[in-house]
């Protein structure tokens, strides 16, 4: 078992009053880790810390910032056994999961880490010929980042990597469902070299969540916030933020479209689909929910589709399997809800369906509609939908039939017309011939719709977490009209 603390001013902490909740082991039901449940009062004295912290951090120079955070993924890498121990025992991922959280996050961080030289500005032709103007980027302050369970390493380092790199101080809100694989990464941050306070971690009792949430985006000293998370809490954040005018990046759910056109390669789509739609137990932001078919090649298409899920090996995510646990029971009810439902509706269950406990079988279902739930609300589990249609409007019109907009993917032969397809498509990331789950750490990443706003990755981050201003330096002397 783990014990998890807060980390506050540089230094462990219990929380105010000692209280503690306990996460279990999705699959064993024993208690993974005991971590600390902080209360409104370690709420301030993060944020204080974190302010206190805010000039050392924010004067260092680029290239210093730069080998703190270069040492940081290297360190991140070294512990790449101990992830993937955690990540299993507190989520129910398998080992390789945690493997790849380590790979990604590490490059997260080198990507940050050379982002510290381009927070540039530039010169601006002024109508006042004797002035000098200029736009600056500067860090902002305190910054909240707010991670999820299911990408752990991955999301958790993307909250706190860039904001880092562009001089700000950052608090990690821990998710509940993961508090020590949360710490891991603030501790890489730590023994790298970031300054007490400039890296915070805060974990809450799950029921303490609002509250906690509530505070970091309203403390007066807290600038920015980001979040990785559900539409629904995504909602009540931003609406938070918004009584506070505090900017904030939000990167949500997805119903991910998978879209195959008539002349799509079957047999590249199904690796495509099938590493979509399980890879993590279908418990990505990314994962494809929907397979948009033409009705052209459905028939071959499901059939080669449900031979290559039902191939995948399920069980224990200690062993050498593919699909591991769900990270909790009450997920698995939702989706077997789901599947009841459409089946119920008219839907055919192609393979899956069943589950021991919190882990769940590969499951297709076909000849989904708009009347059964499943297909317009996101499962982020083991299952995806195959939904036909009738050339090239038809599947742009289905695929676009959702109130979410973050990852696609089109299969076709003709380039040309995958990509007009592609610019159709109401999704902040598309991949022609590609999965719908895949990043790079320098690539712009967010969504649309109820997909959220605001993008992470490379130079684009610098612009969610910078301050730009207008400077002007007056060389001769002004003249007014009076």
């Amino acid at each position: 078992m783990y014990e998890t603390k807060l980390l506050i001013g540089g230094k462990d902490a219990a929380a105010t009053g000692g209280a503690t909740f306990d996460r279990k082991d999705p699959v064993t039901g024993e208690v993974a880790t005991r971590a600390a449940a902080a209360t409104l009062e370690d709420v301030n004295k993060a944020v204080e810390a974190a302010a206190a912290a805010f000039p050392v951090w924010s004067q260092m120079g680029p290239n210093q910032r730069r080998m703190i955070l270069l040492k940081a993924a290297d360190i991140m890498q070294s512990k790449a056994a101990e992830v993937g121990e955690t990540i299993t025992s507190e989520t129910g991922a398998t080992l390789g999961w945690g493997g790849f959280n380590v790979m990604l996050a590490s490059s997260m961080l080198r990507e940050a880490a050379s982002m510290t030289t381009q927070i540039t500005g530039e010169v601006i032709p002024s109508d006042q010929g004797q002035r000098l103007a200029m736009s600056i980027k500067q860090p902002c302050g305190v910054l909240v980042g707010i991670a999820p369970w299911n990408a752990p390493i991955i999301l958790g380092t993307r909250a706190v990597a860039m904001p880092l790199a562009c001089g700000n101080s950052v608090i990690l809100k821990a998710s509940e469902l993961c508090p020590q694989t949360h710490r891991i990464i603030a501790d890489c941050l730590k023994e790298a070299g970031v300054p007490d306070g400039a890296i915070s971690l805060i974990t809450n009792a799950p029921a303490d969540a609002p509250k906690i949430v509530e505070a970091l985006i309203s403390h007066p000293l807290v600038k920015r916030i980001n979040f990785t998370g559900s539409t629904r809490v995504g909602k009540i954040i931003a609406e938070i933020a918004g009584r506070h005018l505090k900017p904030v990046l939000l990167e949500l759910g997805g119903k991910n479209p998978l879209i195959l056109l008539d002349d799509a390669d079957v047999d590249d789509a199904v690796n495509s689909a099938t590493f979509g739609a399980f890879m993590n137990q279908g418990q990505i932001c990314m994962s494809t929910e929907r397979i948009v078919v033409d009705e052209a090649i459905a028939d071959v298409f499901v059939e080669k589709f449900a031979a290559k899920a039902k191939s995948l090996p399920v069980g224990d995510p200690r062993s050498n399997v593919v699909l591991g646990a769900l990270v909790d029971q009450a997920p698995v009810d939702k989706v077997n809800e789901l599947i009841k439902d459409a089946v119920a509706k008219g839907a055919k269950l192609v393979i899956g369906g069943h589950n021991n406990g919190t882990i769940m079988d590969a499951t297709i279902l076909d000849h989904v509609t708009p009347k059964m739930r499943i297909y317009s609300e996101e499962s982020f589990g083991p299952v995806t939908t195959i939904v036909r249609g009738k050339g090239v409007d038809e599947l742009i019109r289905i695929a676009n039939d959702t109130e979410y907009g973050l990852s696609s993917a089109v299969f076709g032969r003709d380039i040309a017309r995958a990509i007009r397809v592609a610019r159709r498509v109401e999704s902040g990331i598309c991949h022609i011939n590609g999965t719908t789950v895949d990043d790079e750490a320098q690539m712009p990443f967010g969504g649309v719709k109820g997909s959220g706003y605001g993008r992470f990755g490379g130079k684009m981050g610098i612009d969610q977490f910078t301050e730009t201003r207008w400077i002007t330096i007056e060389t001769d002397h002004h003249h007014y009209p009076f």
